[in-house]
């Protein structure tokens, strides 16, 4: 069964991070530059919270000034969290049921990257995909049963 760690592996370990205290305008524009939808918020090394375009959406519709408004104030704080060895299924069900559509992986105290609804699709495509490569080599050189038989 494919695991977390697996698709981290395969993601690699680039990890955007913010602090609870910078503004929403300076998470906009990491966001923004990097192409991502989602900082990891970091205090003292340690996971405090996620922002995503979600928190910023609200914030936005709640008409906060994104230049005095900090990261603290509309991250989630009590993000849904994962370990490296949780099954691809399970984080499934887990974003589904929680719409979450980023998920940090965290290993006892330590903090190893974020699963993305993205990443999973990608994984789970790409296991489909071996998958069905080999049932089809395995077809392919199906036994004779008439020659084995003989035998």
């Amino acid at each position: 069964m494919l695991k977390v760690n697996e698709i981290l592996r395969v993601k690699g370990d680039v990890l955007y991070t913010i602090t609870p205290d910078a503004t929403v305008a300076q998470a906009i524009q990491i966001m923004s530059e990097q192409d991502i939808g989602s900082l990891v918020v970091l205090e003292h090394g340690e996971l405090v919270g996620m922002l995503t375009f979600r928190e910023i959406m609200r914030c936005l519709n709640h008409k906060k000034d994104i230049h005095s408004a900090t990261v603290r104030s509309i991250m989630d704080d009590h993000p849904v969290s994962v370990t490296p060895n949780t099954e691809a299924t399970e984080v499934q069900r887990l974003m589904l049921e929680l719409h979450a559509r980023y998920v940090p992986v965290i290993d006892g105290p330590t903090l190893l990257g974020v699963i993305s609804f993205y990443d999973m699709a990608r994984a789970l495509l790409e296991m489909e995909q071996f998958e069905n490569n080999m049932l089809k080599a395995y077809i392919k050189h199906w036994p004779d049963d008439k020659t084995e038989a003989d035998e």
